[in-house]
């Protein structure tokens, strides 16, 4: 697939405003066409993503959105911020008992448990056993992100398909309920587009949250001067959340994302037919004279700027302070960690720490 790429930050806010010349009809599809045998796996359990959310325009868009937004009102992520906190404190209780038999990942012991559990508490949807989620998170990223072969797309669409069977066993069993399932089935939306906004949605609420603290505790550690200074007592908002502020504007887990134009049109003096990929890099690309909210362009921008921005941008903060003040003393063991690198997701796949000076 060819893709036309829009580096200048400007030209990417112009983009995802201008949403009748550039839809996001693209924007969930797979980056490596699925074969049959990988089709007829997903065939099987009725796998469907019709347009809701992060890939729909136009008034039902909108309607959608304003109920999942609802969950994530600036209200109700500021309150969440001592169950964030707590949790990372029990965590980094368990760290630190390990880091005395020798190394540790935080991407394993530290990451991955906080954002899953933040994200069923102000969603009302259980979640899976955690390495399953995960799984299926991963596999899910890769098979739509990715650039698997035939072979490895069979493996990744069971595993797909694993997710979507469970995602219509939580509609079923949320109806009638206060959870966003339940209240999106009341607002009448069908079966497969609950599942359809769900599968992304969780997949966004946790994975991608981990993802950039795997980054954050990455390029914190490495730096031991200012990883004693990250913990500093600022709410999330001081020395850490100004640091996380740089990871996101240098190389957010998210670092592109897609559109498509809806007719022929222009931009920046070039023309673009009817049907032209576009790839959006939304971090890594901004001016050192750029305006301190540069970061926020992370998270998208426009009508579907991410409804999540705000706790993920938080729960990393305030994971970094914890960490750097229950353990000031780290230093990273594995200095050239494996990545992983998708179409529009990446993080160290490992973050791997011990106490002191080698």
């Amino acid at each position: 697939m060819t893709f036309h790429v829009v580096s200048d930050p400007e030209q990417v806010k112009e983009i995802m405003r201008r949403t009748d010349d550039f839809v996001p009809a693209n924007a969930l599809t797979s980056v490596m066409p699925l074969g049959a045998a990988a089709r007829r796996i997903l065939s099987r359990v009725r796998f469907a993503l019709p347009p809701v959310l992060a890939s729909a325009t136009g008034e039902q868009h909108r309607r959608v959105r304003r109920l999942v937004a609802g969950f994530f009102t600036p209200a109700k992520v500021a309150a969440i911020g001592p169950r964030i906190r707590e949790l990372t404190r029990e965590r980094l209780g368990i760290t630190a008992a390990a880091l005395d038999d020798g190394p540790v990942d935080l991407a394993d012991v530290l990451a991955r448990h906080i954002p899953p559990v933040i994200m069923s508490e102000l969603t009302g949807l259980d979640c899976p056993e955690l390495t399953l989620l995960k799984r299926w998170s991963r596999d899910s990223l890769e098979l739509f992100w990715g650039w698997p072969d035939e072979d490895r797309q069979v493996h990744l669409a069971h595993s797909a398909a694993e997710f979507y069977v469970w995602l219509n066993g939580e509609v079923a069993a949320d109806r009638g309920t206060d959870s966003l399932f339940g209240v999106l089935d009341a607002a009448g939306l069908s079966a497969a587009e609950i599942c359809s906004l769900g599968y992304f949605l969780v997949i966004a609420g946790q994975e991608t949250t981990s993802q950039l603290i795997n980054t954050a505790l990455f390029r914190g550690i490495a730096d031991r001067q200012r990883w004693h200074q990250l913990g500093t007592d600022g709410g999330g908002t001081g020395s850490a959340g100004t640091f996380v502020r740089h990871v996101l504007a240098t190389e957010s887990s998210v670092p592109t994302w897609r559109r498509a134009a809806a007719r022929e049109t222009h931009l920046a003096g070039t023309v673009l037919p009817a049907g032209a990929e576009i790839l959006l890099e939304l971090t890594g690309h901004h001016p050192p004279e750029a305006a301190p909210s540069a970061y926020s362009l992370a998270f998208g921008h426009g009508l579907h700027r991410c409804l999540g921005a705000k706790l993920a941008e938080l729960e990393t903060a305030l994971v970094v302070e914890e960490s750097a003040r229950a353990l000031p003393d780290l230093r990273l063991v594995d200095t050239d960690p494996g990545w992983l690198r998708l179409l529009s997701f990446q993080t160290p796949l490992s973050v791997i720490v011990a106490r002191g000076t080698p």
